[in-house]
Parts: structure tokens; sequence; C-alpha cells
């Protein structure tokens, strides 16, 4: 009888392996910080009565006490939703990083990238700062323009920040109506840039450039680094963002407090002009998701329109001044009045359907 083969033994060292203790602390943290979340937001309503009634001892339904109420109920409660679904963005966002983003796009028929472009610009990192070099790097790897603006469109104006806020303070309908409708902006305004055949007008050093998109490197991350990216997210995101919250939320809590019933309503309502003007109120406005969201909630909460209040939002976040100022480095007035007229346009469509059917 042969002796069995001992490559063909069961080797002990070969068997698999327990995860290691870092992995299993790290699983035991987030299930304990989820646990944790849950259990304080639960908490966030009594709490915020306590202080503003018990401890400062205002009285309920006074306007100084429902403002004071609305601001300590909404700030921690919109800074703990931030801080959850930014670390898991920030998760998701290392699978995503531009230069793979780049990538992904380069190449694509219009068409199906203007949706892609689209989709990828809510977990993608961006920021106003980032439009000219983002631009640039689309660009010069072969994105074409209309996909380029889809992109440009999309990250800033549906962003994790935006949708955790709306569903915070105004429900989960209302932020799947403005994820739905920014993407369509997106997506039809991209579109429609890039059937326009405006390339000649992005400035000449720009299109001298010229990138070769195959050679961006992919990165293999452990999913101990990837946690790692959601951490950093939230540092930079949230220590970032929470002064515009709160100082949103403050604003919030003065008109909710302060302004008149049916006041908005007379000045943000279905008026046919009302729209364009929240359009063109906006747009010179500096400011993000973080800090124009609760206001947005107080406007709602005083009688003003749905549309009109969205059409507000996007245009403050879409087509802010210092963003079009940054643009200008890369784009030719003409095409820089393009894009604002193109995506305004879409906003107003979007105000007056809501303004209608809502």
């Amino acid at each position: 009888m042969q002796p069995a083969n001992p490559a063909n033994m069961p080797n002990p060292a070969a068997s698999p392996q327990p995860a290691p203790p870092l992995a299993a602390s790290i699983k035991f943290k987030l299930l304990a910080g989820l646990g944790l979340w849950f259990a304080l937001y639960w908490q966030l309503q009594g709490l915020a009565g306590y202080l503003a009634f018990s401890l400062f001892g205002l009285t309920p339904g006074s306007r100084l006490g429902e403002a004071t109420l609305f601001f300590f109920y909404d700030t921690p409660k919109v800074l703990m939703l931030l801080t959850l679904i930014v670390y898991g963005v920030g998760v998701l966002r290392s699978f995503f990083t531009p230069e793979r983003t780049r990538k992904i796009l380069a190449g694509k028929r219009e068409s199906v990238g203007n949706v892609l472009a689209a989709l990828l610009g809510i977990v993608t990192p961006f920021c106003s700062c980032s439009a000219v070099p983002l631009f640039i790097g689309f660009v010069t790897a072969g994105v074409p323009l209309g996909v380029t603006f889809s992109f440009l469109i999309s990250a800033p104006m549906v962003n994790e920040v935006a949708l955790v806020l709306l569903y915070g303070l105004l429900g989960w309908k209302v932020a799947a109506l403005y994820l739905g409708t920014g993407l369509v902006i997106a997506i039809l305004a991209g579109w429609t840039i890039g059937r326009l055949g405006m390339e000649e007008h992005i400035e000449d050093w720009v299109r001298e450039m010229h990138v070769n998109a195959s050679d961006i490197p992919d990165q293999n991350l452990t999913w101990t680094e990837r946690f790692g990216h959601g951490k950093t997210a939230v540092r930079e995101i949230v220590g970032k963002v929470w002064i515009y919250v709160v100082l949103g939320i403050a604003v919030g809590a003065g008109i909710h407090g302060y302004v008149p019933e049916g006041l908005m309503a007379s000045i943000m309502g279905k008026q046919w002009w009302a729209v364009p003007a929240a359009v063109l109120v906006g747009i010179p406005m500096y400011s993000n998701a973080a800090g124009i969201v609760p206001v947005v909630e107080a406007l709602l909460g005083k009688g003003a329109a749905l549309g009109t209040v969205l059409a507000f939002m996007m245009a403050v976040i879409a087509l802010s001044l210092p963003e079009t100022v940054i643009l200008r480095k890369v784009l030719k007035p003409r095409l820089i009045a393009v894009f604002l007229g193109v995506v305004g346009a879409g906003i107003m469509l979007v105000g007056y359907l809501f303004n209608i059917i809502i």
C-alpha cells in the first residue's frame, strides 16, 4: 500500500484563518457606534424640549420659545445625520476617486455618459474650488464636454449633504423629489450643451492639454483603509460645514419663530413671477446645502410654495456666482452664458412643475 501523499494531506497552516483582531475590533466599534447613535437620536426631541422650556424657562408656544426649540432640536439632529451619512459615503467614495471617475467616463457615448456622470456626481468629492482642476482633467482625458457638464452640475447640487439635510428636515418624499429632479436637470442640461457643439468655447490652453486616461492608476485599498476614508470624510466635510449648518438653522429658527404665517406665501408662492425671481435671487448668493436647507425648511413652514423654494435652493447651490467666476478660467463667456441659461431654465421648469402638481 502506497503511503499517503503529503501533498494531498490537509495542511493546517493553509486552512482559513479567523479575521485578525483589528478587523473584529473595527466591526465591534461600528456596531457599538451605530447603537449609540440611534439611542441618542431618538432622545433628541425630549432633550430639546427640556433645554428650551425647563432649563431656559421659556414659554411653550411663544415666539422665542418656538424658535429656541427649533434650534435645539434641528442642530444636533442634522449634525448627527450628516456625520452618519458622510461616513458611509466616505467609505463608498474610496471606490470612486476623481481619477477613477475620469477613467469610467472617458470614451463613453454621450447619452450613456450623461447618465453615468450625473450618478457619479452624487458620490464624488466636489466643491466650487475644485471646479477648474476637475474640468481640465475630464476634458483632457477625453470625456465629452456635455458629459463633463452633467458631472459638474450634479456633484455640487445632488450630493449627500443636500440629501441628508432634506431627509432629516423635510422627509424622504422631498429628498427623493430633489434627487430625481436634480439628476434630470444634470443629465438633460449636459446633453443639451453637448448637442450645441461648443468645444471651441473652451479656453485654448485647456484644449491643447492631453492626458491618457488609461494611465490613471487604480487603488486597491483594504477595508481598514476604506473605513479610514470615512473618518477622513467626516473630519473634512462635517468639520467644514458644521458652522453653516448652525448658522442656517439659526436663520431658520428666526423665520420659524418670528415670521408671520402667510407672509412667505405672498413672496415665494405660486405666482408666475415667483420662480424666476427665486432663481435670480439665488444665483448671486454664496452658500452650500448645509447653510441653505435649514432656511428652506423654515420657508416651507411659513407657507412658501415647494416648487419656488426648490428652485431657489437649486439656484443657490448649482449656479453660485463664485463657481461661475472660477469656471471663467477655463470657459469663454459664451459657454458660461449657455451653461447658466440651460441650467437656469431647467431649474425654473422644475419649480413651475412642482407648483402645478403639489
